[in-house]
């Protein structure tokens, strides 16, 4: 493997970050956090605990998923749509490097961003709130695989648009509702077995209670479903972007 040339590239993506701190980092840690006010002040007020859980605590899991799978859907679809934009995908397919090294050191930049991103955030969120964290060993786990994943996922999307309206639309229109619809904010149980059952198809449900269950012991599925669907979510991105390299699709256009 051309370690040097993925190196290269990795260091260039997360020196971005630094260069755009303000958007990178800051904007959404205080996004979070007047999310977190928001939220624990109107609804925090009315409910005092979800299954023996503080209601503030019991949003932290949710803030971070949420903030997770944005970040890394943008982080990696900006990171390979700008060359293709600016026409130096060219030099880095003719490069001495693998598809899989580029992938390897784009979507590996853009995980690394966003799990930096969600332990500040989880750390913002012990100023508020007095946060445990009974198994820290999966809630790193689940950090990791989920920002990974979704990584995987931004860079089909960058490689599927054609202009910047495209990189916003998935996140705007399918990332961030789903997120919200998903039991970032309420525990899905408490909605009417109907609902229940509808949710149940959102695939960020089960995303975010395996995260809340590594943080409380709680969730709404059983954390080995938690755990086999976020693989199987992994392996499906996976498989896309190898399809894509084999195909060549929109990567020269």
């Amino acid at each position: 493997m051309n370690w040097h040339a993925m190196r290269a590239i990795y260091l260039f993506e997360m020196a971005r970050t630094r260069r755009t701190l303000l958007q990178s980092v800051i904007s959404p840690v205080i996004s979070t956090s007047l999310y977190f006010v928001v939220f624990g002040a109107a609804i925090g007020s009315r409910i005092d605990e979800i299954e023996g859980i503080s209601y503030g605590a019991f949003i932290v899991p949710g803030l971070i998923m949420l903030s997770l799978l944005t970040q890394s859907v943008a982080n990696a679809s900006f990171g390979i749509y700008f060359p293709k934009f600016t026409g130096t995908i060219y030099e880095l397919l003719s490069a001495p490097i693998s598809y899989i090294e580029i992938a390897a050191a784009y979507v590996g930049a853009a995980a690394t961003k966003s799990i930096i991103l969600g332990l500040i955030i989880l750390a913002t969120a012990g100023l508020f709130v007095p946060l445990q964290v009974a198994h820290p060993l999966w809630m790193l786990l689940f950090l990791v695989l989920t920002a990974v994943t979704f990584s995987l996922f931004g860079f089909i999307i960058g490689i599927w648009a054609d202009n910047f309206e495209k990189l916003q639309l998935v996140p705007l229109l399918i990332i961030t509702p789903l997120t919200f619809l998903g039991g970032s904010f309420y525990s899905i149980n408490m909605l009417p077995p109907v609902w229940q059952t509808i949710t149940l198809f959102n695939p960020v449900v089960y995303l975010v209670s395996g995260f809340r269950w590594s943080f409380y012991g709680v969730a709404d599925v059983a954390v080995g479903i938690s755990l086999f669907m976020t693989l199987s979510f992994l392996a499906v991105f996976l498989a896309v972007v190898a399809w894509i390299f084999k195909t060549g699709y929109r990567l020269k256009t």
